[in-house]
């Protein structure tokens, strides 16, 4: 079976129009020593059924299937999706959107955006959300460079306790930049040491995680204060897990300015790193100064409800030395998962399955520390937590891995002052069951 859809006629006619004589003619444009000159080095063809069969086999040597008890989190995390999601987003009018570039024939897609911001909105206490980004670390990085915008200042600082890769994409781009990224050290409770923080001159911006990356909830009400001590400091909260704010303190109730992060757990498979979501929201007086694409809604001539694309600040509508950001789109499906994800919960589901990821976290964290695992941090965390582990743990973790166990994240190459500890997650997908099971295996 081929899977090329145009007969040798097809070809022809299509060259006919195009004006070339064959297929080598239509690419005639690009110069020679571009091109490539030799074969492909391709496997034979196969059959469908034969495709699927390796594809199978190939999906078999992944930790990643039903059978797997998968310990693992650091910014993307296995939770269960609503059947509603799975079905809704498969209707043809809402898996092929795509933001429109002429709204006003649009008022489908334009409503759904604008919902998802009223949810993102309340979910983390802000004025204004945008209609999302790529992901939660591109997030932090535009809303660094808004707090720049704002306060007309060269210098941020970043808490090492935010996420490694986030704090990676930052410095991608910073990098050609003459603005300036300062880390803010790990105190011993695995929260983020503000002390010398009044030493490091103005600052646009700090921006801290919480939950950070050990799982630690920040205290981001006294982070706030000590940052607004600076009026013109904007405060950031980043995070990768938003279905904390179901339990938790929202980032806007907390003072702060920016809220950013990844909305992967709200609706989206993990399907093996991406796509994400990134979710940005801020308070109303910075709206000039946010990335991305704003929906709101108005009245037509008539009197009749309309939703128009409000402010779209990037390089497709404006001058491109005036936009918020080049390099910045929204991720119009996942915000539809999150939409219907939100909705179908609700805040009394959202609260009642945070209380469970949180509960059955607590319950591992202290099996593991009365088993003689404790873990390094004392302040309280959310869904997931650090453990340190005997010597020779790397070689339990394999053992554990053949038997479907994945037994959490070592932290040595992003923290090498903690590289005999493991970052732990548990979530709703996990059993009393598979938490024993655990603590079973890694103290025999």
């Amino acid at each position: 079976m081929r899977y090329l859809p145009h007969t040798q006629e097809d070809i022809q006619q299509m060259l006919q129009v195009a004006g070339a004589a064959d297929l080598e003619a239509l690419f005639s444009s690009i110069p020679d020593d571009c091109r490539r000159k030799d074969e492909m080095n391709l496997p034979d063809p196969l059959t469908e059924w034969e495709l699927n069969g390796h594809m199978d086999r190939l999906a078999a040597g992944m930790g990643a299937s039903s059978a797997y008890k998968v310990f693992l989190g650091a910014g993307s995390y296995n939770h269960y999706i609503p059947e509603t999601t799975r079905q809704l987003l498969l209707r043809g009018e809402i898996f092929t959107a795509y933001t429109p570039y002429q709204p006003e024939i649009s008022q489908g897609t334009l409503q759904t955006i604008y919902e998802y911001q009223t949810l993102v909105c309340r979910l983390l206490g802000m004025e204004v959300a945008n209609a999302s980004m790529y992901d939660g670390a591109s997030g932090l990085a535009e809303a660094l460079l808004m707090t720049i915008r704002a306060s007309r200042r060269k210098r941020v600082a970043v808490s090492r306790a935010v996420h490694p890769l986030y704090r990676k994409v930052v410095e991608t781009y910073f990098a050609p930049t003459d603005f300036e990224v300062i880390e803010l050290p790990v105190g011993a409770d695995g929260l983020t040491d503000f002390s010398g923080l009044s030493d490091l001159g103005e600052l646009a911006g700090v921006a801290l995680q919480s939950p950070n990356f050990f799982g630690c909830i920040e205290d981001l009400e006294a982070a706030g204060q000590t940052i607004h001590a600076d009026p013109k400091t904007l405060f950031v909260v980043a995070f990768s897990e938003p279905l904390a704010y179901g339990l938790l303190k929202s980032p806007g109730a907390c003072g702060a300015d920016i809220a950013c992060g990844e909305g992967q757990s709200l609706g989206i498979p993990q399907s093996f790193g991406g796509p994400g979501l990134g979710m940005f929201a801020a308070r109303q007086k910075y709206v000039r100064t946010m990335p991305g694409r704003l929906i709101g809604k108005t009245t037509d001539k008539d009197g009749k409800t309309g939703f128009v694309l409000t402010l779209a600040t990037r390089e497709q509508h404006i001058r491109r030395e005036k936009a918020t950001s080049n390099i910045c789109s929204n991720q119009g499906l996942c915000a539809t998962a999150a939409t219907m994800y939100m909705a179908a919960l609700g805040g009394t589901g959202i609260r009642e399955l945070s209380n469970l990821n949180r509960d059955r976290a607590e319950y591992l964290k202290a099996a593991l520390a009365d088993a003689g695992c404790a873990s390094p941090f004392s302040a309280p965390t959310f869904n997931e937590f650090v453990v340190r582990f005997p010597d020779g743990f790397a070689d339990t973790w394999q053992a554990l891995l053949e038997k479907k166990i994945v037994a959490g994240l070592n932290l040595a190459p992003y923290y090498p002052e903690l590289a005999d500890c493991w970052l732990m997650c548990v979530t709703e997908t996990l059993s009393k069951e598979d938490l024993d099971a655990l603590v079973k295996e890694v103290t025999r």
